[in-house]
C-alpha cells in the first residue's frame, strides 16, 4: 500500500525540492508556453494555435485573424475562369451534359445565349456590372461622400452612416422578404407536425401580406405572432438545433425589415437635412422626390448584367441542390467560392466578370480595378496621383490559353504588360503593335507595351500589394 503521507524516507537523488531547485530559469525560451490570459499581452511562445508568422495565408485555417483567413482563402480559391470553362465550354470535354435536369439545362442555355455579344453589347454589359455593383452611385451619394469627408463632428458622420444603413435595408426589401419566407418554411420543416401546422398558417398569411406590399402588417404579424410562437417552441422543447439557429436569423431579418421601411428612411434623411452644412443642398428634396430617386436607381442598373447574374445564380442553386452531375456541382461550388472571396470586405478592388462568345470563340475573363493605385506608395497627395488606376485583366481564350494583362494609367499615359501563352509568343510584336494602335485611337499615350511569355499566372497580391493593408485594421476572428 503506498504511503500517501510521504512518511517513508525519500529515494536518494529524487528529492522533489532538490529537483525543482535545479530547473534553470529561461525567460527567453519560446518553447515554454504561457498561461492564456486575455487581460494582458504576453511574450511570444511555442503555442501552435497562434500562426502570427503566417502573413501570406499559408498553412492551416486561421482561428485568430479574419484577415489572414481571407488571404488564405484568396490563395486557395480555385480559378474562376477554369470553373466557367468547365461549366459552359466543351473545348476540353470537361462538361458533363448527362444527368442534368431540364431546369438547370434551360438556365445554362439561356446564359449561353446571353454570352453572344458584339462590341457595343460588351460595353453595355461591362457598364451594367459597374452600375449594379455599387448602390452608392449618383449625385446624392456623391454629395454625402463629400460631406462625410469634410464633416467636423462625429455626429454628422454617424447620421450619414445611419442613413446609408437604412437605405441598404430599404433597397434590400425583396431580398429580406425572401429570406423571411425561406427561413420560416425551413422552420416548419424542422418542427414536429403538431407545431408546424400553425406556423404554416402564419406563413401563408405572411406570403399574402408580402404579395400585397403590406409592410406594416407584415411587421405586426412577425413581431406579435410568428416570433413569439417560434420562441415558445424553442423554449418549451429545448430544441437547440436548426430551429434555434433559424430563430436567430429571423430576428436579424425582422430588424432589417423594420429598419428599411419608408418612414425610417425619411426620418434618417430629415435628420441629415437639419445640419447647416447639408441643409442648403438637401433641403430642396421633398419626400416623394427622394423615394422616386432611390427607387429609380433600382431599375436603371444594367438590365443585361442583372439578368446574367440572376440566371447564373439560379443555375448554381439548381446544381448545388442536386440537379446536376457531381462534376457540375463541384464547378458551381468553386464558382461561388471565388465570387464570395472577390466580394469580401477586405478586397479593396472592383471585380467584374466578362464571359462571352466572340466571333465563334469562347472567352472567359475577369477584370480587377484599383481606382486609387497612386495611394499605395504614400503618394496620394502627389501630382496626378488621384488619376492613377491599375487594371488586371485575365483572359482564357478558347484554343489559345491564358493571358494576363496589367495596365497602369496616369492620366492619358498608359503602361501595359502582357503575359501570353506559348502559342502566342511568335506573334508578340504584332500583339504589342495592335495594343499600341488601340490606345492611340482612344487618345491614350502608350508609354510601354511589353509582351512576354507567361512563366506562371500572376497573382492578385503581386499586382495589388494594397490588399495587405487590411492587416492594419481591426482584425479579430470570433
Amino acid at each position: 500500500m503506498p504511503d500517501l503521507l510521504g512518511a517513508t524516507n525519500p529515494v536518494p537523488g529524487y528529492d522533489k525540492a532538490n529537483v525543482n531547485r535545479n530547473i534553470p530559469v529561461s525567460p527567453d525560451n519560446a518553447q515554454i508556453q504561457n498561461v492564456p490570459d486575455t487581460t494582458k499581452v504576453v511574450r511570444a511562445d511555442g503555442r501552435t494555435e497562434h500562426q502570427d508568422s503566417n502573413l501570406q495565408g499559408d498553412g492551416h485555417i486561421r482561428y485568430d485573424s479574419n484577415f489572414q483567413t481571407f488571404l488564405q482563402r484568396l490563395k486557395e480559391t480555385p480559378g474562376l475562369m477554369d470553373s466557367l470553362a468547365r461549366i459552359f465550354s466543351g473545348r476540353e470535354g470537361m462538361i458533363v451534359s448527362s444527368g442534368l435536369s431540364a431546369g438547370i439545362a434551360q438556365e445554362m442555355s439561356q446564359i449561353l445565349e446571353m454570352l453572344r455579344l458584339d462590341e457595343h453589347q460588351l460595353l453595355d454589359f461591362l457598364t451594367g456590372q459597374a452600375k449594379a455593383g455599387s448602390r452608392f452611385g449618383g449625385a446624392l451619394f456623391a454629395l454625402l461622400r463629400n460631406a462625410y469627408a469634410r464633416a467636423a463632428s462625429d455626429g454628422v458622420r454617424g447620421d450619414i452612416l445611419q442613413f446609408l444603413k437604412t437605405y441598404v435595408d430599404f433597397d434590400s426589401t425583396s431580398h429580406i422578404e425572401t429570406n423571411l419566407l425561406r427561413d420560416l418554411d425551413r422552420m416548419a420543416d424542422a418542427m414536429p407536425a403538431s407545431w408546424a401546422e400553425k406556423l404554416r398558417d402564419l406563413l401563408a398569411q405572411l406570403k399574402n401580406g408580402v404579395a400585397a406590399g403590406n409592410r406594416q402588417g407584415n411587421l405586426q404579424l412577425l413581431q406579435r405572432e410568428i416570433f413569439p410562437y417560434m420562441s415558445s417552441y424553442v423554449e418549451r422543447t429545448h430544441d437547440m438545433g436548426t430551429p434555434r439557429a433559424l430563430l436567430t436569423m429571423l430576428a436579424l431579418n425582422v430588424a432589417r425589415y423594420e429598419n428599411g421601411s419608408e418612414s425610417k428612411l425619411l426620418e434618417a434623411f430629415h435628420q441629415l437635412s437639419g445640419y447647416g452644412t447639408l441643409k442648403g443642398q438637401l433641403g430642396g428634396i421633398d419626400d416623394q422626390s427622394l423615394l422616386l430617386l432611390l427607387r429609380s436607381r433600382q431599375s436603371e442598373a444594367g438590365s443585361r448584367a442583372i439578368q446574367f447574374s440572376d440566371h447564373l445564380a439560379a443555375a448554381a442553386a439548381r446544381a448545388i441542390r442536386g440537379e446536376g452531375s457531381a462534376e457540375v456541382q463541384q464547378a458551381f461550388q468553386n464558382l461561388l467560392a471565388a465570387l464570395l472571396v472577390n466580394e469580401s470586405v477586405y478586397m479593396p478592388l472592383n471585380h467584374y466578370l466578362l464571359p462571352l462568345e466572340w466571333e465563334g470563340r469562347m472567352l472567359f475573363s475577369e477584370l480587377w480595378v484599383d481606382p486609387n493605385a497612386g495611394e499605395e506608395s504614400g503618394k496620394g497627395g502627389g501630382r496626378g496621383a488621384s488619376s492613377t488606376m491599375r487594371f488586371l485583366l485575365k483572359l482564357d481564350v478558347q484554343s489559345l490559353g491564358l493571358f494576363d494583362v496589367v495596365l497602369t494609367t496616369l492620366g492619358t499615359d498608359v503602361d501595359v504588360q502582357i503575359a501570353c501563352p506559348d502559342g502566342a509568343v511568335p506573334f508578340s510584336k504584332q500583339i504589342g503593335d495592335a495594343v499600341s494602335q488601340i490606345l492611340a485611337r482612344n487618345q491614350l499615350n502608350p508609354l510601354r507595351v511589353a509582351v512576354r511569355r507567361m512563366e506562371r499566372p500572376v497573382t492578385l497580391t503581386e499586382v495589388f500589394p494594397k490588399i495587405f493593408e487590411g492587416k492594419n485594421s481591426v482584425n479579430v476572428k470570433i
